[in-house]
């Protein structure tokens, strides 16, 4: 059997999506505590995610931009984090004097929902670094975009507070760099 590249791409693609997901989930997390959403969104839900994008782009352009990036995507990693509950150590990088009064705020959603215990979204961070770490490894073009993860989020496909999306793509140059501004 001889196949050309080409012809298994989109299963490389998913495959990578796949382990990628899998290094997030198993990256360290405060307390071993796991509080991360990690889904996979297939070729099939990508025009959908552009257009929602689009329809944010009169309160910011870039959202135009990354909506032709996304449309280069042949899969997506969502990563995000339900960041509303504390580890109960009162560090104060929350912006409040204890967990308990953490806790008891009131929790609003503009682009994300906060406010959010700081080592949640710490947890976030190495989840994301894993993941793109394997991509680099796995040899796929990825880049780290938080106007994919709203609009997936805004469609009801996912429930994170804090969220980030990474496009996939294996092409002979990463498409999601060197965009028009």
């Amino acid at each position: 059997m001889v196949l050309n590249e080409r012809d298994f791409s989109e299963e490389a693609v998913r495959i990578s999506a796949y382990l990628m997901a899998e290094s997030a989930r198993t990256a360290p997390k405060s307390k071993g505590i796991d509080d991360l959403e990690i889904l996979y969104i297939g070729r099939e839900e990508i025009e959908k995610i552009a257009r929602k994008m689009e329809e944010f782009a009169d309160e910011d352009p870039n959202f135009l931009r990354d909506a032709d990036s996304v449309r280069k995507a042949k899969g997506i990693v969502f990563i995000g984090v339900k960041g509303g509950k504390s580890l109960g150590i009162n560090c104060g990088a929350c912006g409040f004097k204890s967990c308990a009064e953490f806790e008891k705020a009131e929790r609003k959603e503009v682009k994300f929902k906060g406010p959010n215990c700081a080592f949640k979204l710490v947890d976030l961070g190495i989840a994301l670094g894993s993941a793109v770490k394997l991509s680099a490894i796995l040899g796929v073009d990825t880049r780290i975009m938080y106007r994919i993860a709203l609009a997936v989020k805004k469609l009801g496909l996912a429930e994170s507070d804090v969220a980030f999306a990474i496009p996939i793509a294996v092409e002979g140059k990463n498409p999601f760099f060197d965009r028009k501004h």
